[in-house]
């Protein structure tokens, strides 16, 4: 990159070609499809035998060749997208800088150093003083007259000149490569390897090469995608954009894209598909065990979404961050009257038992919404956008780590915004929308609460298994305390967590039947009585216990669920809240409540 290579190049040109490989990407995604849809099915339905077998194992190598074009060819048209736009800002600084230099008769050499002409006169000669070449500094440019690298004034008028103009040739050639360098090295590892062959380590191969493409247009990004704006902010620039723009950025970035709030949510899961596909190869390259953590998760994710059925899934977000990333809707709650946003709690994170415990209360959501509701539809989401804390029940009522608000804090700001998002992109502008925390998740929602406006949204608010929201009343909760419905089965311990002040020894109290002593025990017996700062006993650790009458939420009815001394310690009353084959009264009231039909749930006295 110099000066005659920025002047003539034409970064026009390389937005042409990344329409081209868009154009590729496009047709081999339609000739996927077509495979897939189409070819295949035909093929099932009329042929059998070794040899329908064998066509049918050729044409998912040939699906697999064109997946893995469409996306390849997507990241380089995204790339070269970025370097037409990024390049196009130095080119023009130093066209504009080679004008003022022709105005001023100043030459301009091949290296962009500054000629200068003969200019003012000697105070005590009288003599004109000479003229000069001069080098741009490379350093950061700033705006106006650049230092004297003789180290002297010089009383030439043209001097000061033709030292700015040569700067800012300097900053604009220094700018030019660095953009050209950062994308060369992007561009040149977007390579097929030799043969036809599409395996998990092609696609580790293209997720590597996705992570580059986004490092080398950072700028870029920043500068065309509302990074740093609202989720409606977004929206808006989504939908001001051509259909040629919008394919342009989910090829080119689907990971970006995919997880950004405020994009529709069909959008965030055609390129979440994409993402997921090159999580799984990436992990499966890396053979420690939180990967190979992740990496269980994220197989039963891609799983379900394969297998389909209903409610139809919608993957609204995935990462291999923390202790993992997924957010999964049952029904487009971009289309659906009734939305319902779910955090999990203690231990929740992406692996194994993610699909069959976690995903699974959302689908029962949705499920049970739609027995309910039949001519209502539901969006049922389960939210893993933080980190839970990875400790048992057990081991929070003794470990003091869990009993930190930072997790929660974390989250409640991630989830506000993404449920921003989830108002933004509703076609029909007015959702029924209910929040729901479960566990250590009802702090995060809490906290999300008692952020400035509350959660975007939010008509109503459900805890489960709270071990309290950092809220001393219903009312902090900003949707009205007569739309906080609260869930407390009478065996689950986490609901009985004791405050701060009690904690530390109290070890007696009437509810010890319910277990054979131990740490569950002491939090029982320290919720039987109360404390010279909590009289009435009804403080948890993390502020005033939801299900308590001085909280003012409405109690619902659960089942108690299994004693500790019944199912061994496992805990099973602080799980079973969604799952109608353990607790058919707690689900239907979390279905009535989402649907928006509060008024026919039944009811528990408080605490």
């Amino acid at each position: 990159m110099d000066l005659k290579t920025l002047k003539v190049i034409k970064a026009s040109e390389f937005a042409e070609a990344a329409d081209g490989y868009r154009v590729v990407s496009d047709m081999a995604d339609a000739a996927k499809g077509r495979i897939d849809k189409q070819i295949t099915t035909d093929m099932h339905k009329a042929n059998e035998g070794a040899a329908a077998d064998a066509a049918l194992r050729q044409l998912q190598k040939l699906s697999e060749n064109f997946h893995y074009s469409q996306v390849e060819c997507g990241l380089i048209s995204g790339a070269l997208n970025g370097f037409s736009s990024e390049m196009a800002v130095p080119k023009k600084h130093l066209l504009e800088a080679l004008e003022d230099a022709d105005a001023l008769a100043y030459l301009v050499d091949k290296d962009g150093s500054i000629t200068y002409p003969v200019g003012g006169e000697n105070e005590l000669t009288g003599d004109k003083i000479p003229g000069g070449t001069i080098i741009g500094n490379t350093g950061r440019y700033t705006p106006g007259p650049g230092p004297d690298t003789s180290g002297l004034h010089s009383p030439n008028p043209h001097r000061a000149k033709a030292q700015d103009i040569a700067d800012r040739i300097a900053h604009a050639l220094q700018e030019a490569t660095e953009i050209d360098e950062r994308y060369s090295e992007a561009l040149g590892k977007l390579k097929a390897a030799p043969g036809l062959t599409v395996n998990a380590r092609t696609w580790a191969n293209v997720a590597a090469d996705a992570e580059d493409v986004s490092s080398a247009a950072r700028e870029y990004l920043l500068r065309h995608i509302p990074l740093d704006k609202s989720p409606s902010d977004r929206k808006k620039w989504w939908d001001d954009l051509s259909d040629e723009e919008r394919d342009e950025y989910k090829r080119g970035f689907p990971e970006v894209i995919g997880n950004l709030d405020g994009i529709p949510s069909v959008v965030r899961d055609e390129a979440n598909r994409e993402n997921l596909q090159m999580l799984i190869a990436k992990l499966e390259g890396q053979h420690d065990d939180d990967s190979q953590t992740k990496l269980d998760g994220l197989k039963g994710i891609q799983e379900n979404l394969l297998t389909g059925g209903q409610p139809p899934m919608y993957l609204l977000g995935i990462g291999d961050e923390g202790n993992g990333r997924a957010i999964v809707a049952y029904g487009n709650p971009d289309t659906s009257k009734n939305i319902s946003a779910y955090v999990p709690g203690l231990t929740t994170a992406l692996n194994g038992d993610f699909v069959d415990s976690t995903m699974k209360r959302a689908q029962d959501t949705a499920l049970a919404a739609g027995e309910i509701s039949p001519h209502s539809s539901t969006s049922s989401i389960v939210w893993l956008g933080y980190d839970a804390p990875q400790l048992s029940a057990g081991d929070m009522l003794t470990s003091r780590s869990v009993m930190f608000r930072d997790d929660a804090e974390a989250g409640a700001p991630t989830y506000d915004e993404f449920m921003a998002g989830i108002s933004a992109t509703h076609q029909n502008g007015d959702p029924h929308v209910t929040a729901i925390g479960h566990s250590y998740g009802s702090l995060t929602v809490g906290l999300a609460a008692q952020e400035k406006g509350g959660i975007p949204g939010a008509d109503d608010i459900i805890l489960v298994g709270s071990p309290g929201t950092g809220a001393d009343s219903a009312d902090q909760l900003n949707v009205g305390k007569g739309h906080v419905f609260v869930g407390a089965a009478n065996h689950d311990v986490v609901t009985m967590a004791p405050a701060k002040e009690q904690s530390a020894g109290a070890l007696t109290g009437g509810a010890l039947g319910l277990v054979a002593g131990g740490p569950a025990g002491a939090v029982l017996g320290a919720t039987a009585g109360g404390s010279a700062t909590d009289p009435g006993g009804d403080d948890l650790w993390f502020g005033k216990d939801p299900a308590s009458k001085a909280f003012g939420a409405t109690r619902f009815q659960v089942s108690d669920g299994p004693t500790l001394l019944e199912d061994h310690g496992k805990m099973q009353a602080h799980s079973n809240y969604f799952t109608p084959t353990k607790d058919q009264i707690s689900a239907d009231n979390i279905a009535r409540i989402v649907t928006g039909k509060s008024d026919e749930i039944t009811l528990e006295q408080s605490r």
